[in-house]
């Protein structure tokens, strides 16, 4: 059975949009009526567009949903650099522009909400809403790490993946199936998000993510222009966060204290918890992808599921 069918909906389009060194892939959720707003939702470090699956499902045709690949990863893994968060904002604003996509609903999970909160920086005409989905708030970098310690400390497991192969697509399955943050949440959704990372052939498939843009990108992340993002957004801006952490650890990326010490605007970043989630399930799992999903309708002013209209921040 096809992710698809177990979820009774119609597989995203996919598209391919010009950029500097190639194309990038693009996934399409249509909304089921002509003119309905947009939301442009961009994945994390090493993930795809596919994560944005289950918030797709429950958005159900009220808004088009636009996920790239981000250069490197995916569909767009064979794009060459330069890498980097800049970079990928840039992109950004090729898609918008290429699809003809008019002001957007910007939004993104982990890297992919830092690269949405300088996307919105640097190209603010792109926006008509901004929700962050735990990450785009982010602290300094431990003094004396050398880069490969620092991207290491920053997303370690993940990182280590990017060079395993593994014989078969179950394989890659059962890989994933034991990982702590997914092991209570797997689902046809984070199957077909996994799946899709994979290329080569049998018996060495790989992740389609490029080593040399998840370091680019994972350093960049930390420096001084990105992290200064946040503090200097063009409009008001929700941050979703995730209770528990990569691995489902107690402490999650972000807390109380933790945010508290990133001294953020209270009139330009809201922040928000959602309980009962870890950083992925935050966005692949049910509950997650439903609060997801319920503050982008918001953000697009489109009717919630009881009817009640809601206007944009």
């Amino acid at each position: 059975m096809t992710q698809h069918q177990s979820t009774g909906r119609l597989p995203p389009e996919e598209l391919r949009v010009p950029v500097p060194g190639g194309e990038l892939a693009v996934l399409r959720w249509p909304a089921a009526a002509p003119g309905a707003p947009v939301v442009l939702a961009l994945h994390g470090i090493t993930a795809n567009a596919l994560s944005w699956a289950r918030v797709a499902h429950h958005l159900a045709g009220r808004v088009t949903l636009v996920a790239p690949d981000l250069r490197g990863r995916g569909g767009s893994g064979g794009l060459p650099g330069p890498y980097g968060i800049a970079a990928h904002a840039d992109d950004m604003a090729t898609v918008v522009d290429a699809l003809a996509l008019g002001p957007v609903v910007l939004t993104g999970h982990s890297m992919g909400a830092f690269t949405a909160a300088l996307t919105a920086v640097r190209h603010p005409g792109l926006l008509s809403g901004l929700l962050l989905v735990d990450g785009g708030v982010g602290f300094p970098a431990p003094a004396g790490l050398d880069p490969d310690e620092l991207i290491t400390a920053v997303i370690g497991p993940a990182m280590r993946r990017l060079s395993m192969t593994f014989p078969d697509r179950d394989a890659y399955r059962d890989f994933w199936r034991g990982h702590p943050a997914f092991a209570a949440a797997w689902s046809p959704w984070v199957d077909a998000y996994i799946q899709r990372d994979l290329v080569g052939e049998e018996p060495e498939l790989r992740s389609s993510c490029r080593i040399d843009a998840v370091r680019v990108d994972g350093i960049d992340q930390l420096g001084e222009q990105v992290l200064g993002a946040v503090h200097r957004l063009p409009r008001p801006a929700v941050l979703l966060w995730a209770e528990r952490g990569l691995m489902d650890e107690p402490q999650g990326l972000y807390d109380e204290q933790r945010l508290a010490a990133a001294r953020l605007d209270p009139h330009l970043v809201r922040p928000e918890v959602v309980p009962g989630t870890n950083h992925y399930t935050i966005l692949v799992g049910d509950d997650g992808a439903r609060v997801v999903a319920r503050h982008l309708l918001t953000a697009a002013g489109v009717p919630d599921t009881d009817g009640h209209s809601r206007s944009r921040p």
